[in-house]
């Protein structure tokens, strides 16, 4: 660790970017971090890039809805790991995150000495939660069975079901993706098949009801 190492904090508040900054170039100082403030800049990053060690991903920023952007690290960069920073100290949050796939999960009101102490850690090879919170509770079988569902969505469809959830239209998601509406069609049928449901809408509030994706939108039970 030291000057080698690369580290992406991705969050749109740039107070806590700075805050963050700090914790890691206390522990190293000649690291190197980047900065990015949303999904679509992190993917960039994350292309151009081709020696990353570590990110660090809030769990609400633009583009980013619940555990939509973790689980569309995982699925396009599985070698690089991911901590999830964020002000969500909920138990379940935390098991979920790390469930789908993060090294860890650091609270946001953690003290700075520590953060660092946590990204340490990780880099090492380790993971790191809090550990004054129990997680030992496991999932009901529906909602862990969902979750293994969800792990298999492709990058591109964890993207689809994303805007899906944002209430957009094929043709609108085939405009953002630079695809054809013929790809958004057969990517909404494999999340179909992969989730076990019949519909969009279903796939909507399945994936909001483990916090995927955003909430289903009003009126939509």
């Amino acid at each position: 660790m030291g000057s080698e190492t690369t580290i992406v904090v991705a969050d749109d508040h740039p107070l806590f970017r700075g805050a963050l900054r700090g914790a890691v170039t206390a522990i190293m100082p000649g690291a190197r971090i980047i900065e990015a403030s949303g999904l679509e800049p992190l993917t960039a990053i994350l292309d151009q890039e081709p020696e990353i060690d570590l990110v660090l991903l809030d769990l609400t920023m633009p583009g980013v809805q619940g555990f939509s952007g973790l689980i569309y690290l995982r699925a396009q960069h599985p070698a690089i790991p991911v901590v999830i920073v964020s002000a969500n100290e909920d138990p379940v949050v935390i098991r979920r995150a790390l469930d789908f796939g993060a090294a860890g999960f650091i609270p946001k009101s953690l003290e700075v000495d520590r953060i660092g102490e946590a990204i340490g850690q990780v880099l090492a090879g380790g993971h790191w939660s809090p550990p004054d919170i129990e997680l030992s509770a496991s999932e009901d079988k529906e909602t862990a069975d969902l979750m293994r569902r969800l792990a298999t969505l492709t990058p591109q469809q964890v993207r689809v079901l994303m805007m899906l959830s944002e209430g957009l239209l094929n043709k609108q998601i085939a405009y953002e993706l630079g695809v054809s509406e013929a790809t958004v069609k057969a990517h909404v049928s494999a999340i179909l098949q992969k989730l076990g449901v019949e519909s969009r809408t279903q796939a909507v509030i399945a994936s909001s009801r483990i916090g995927a994706t955003l909430k289903p939108p009003a009126g939509v039970e």
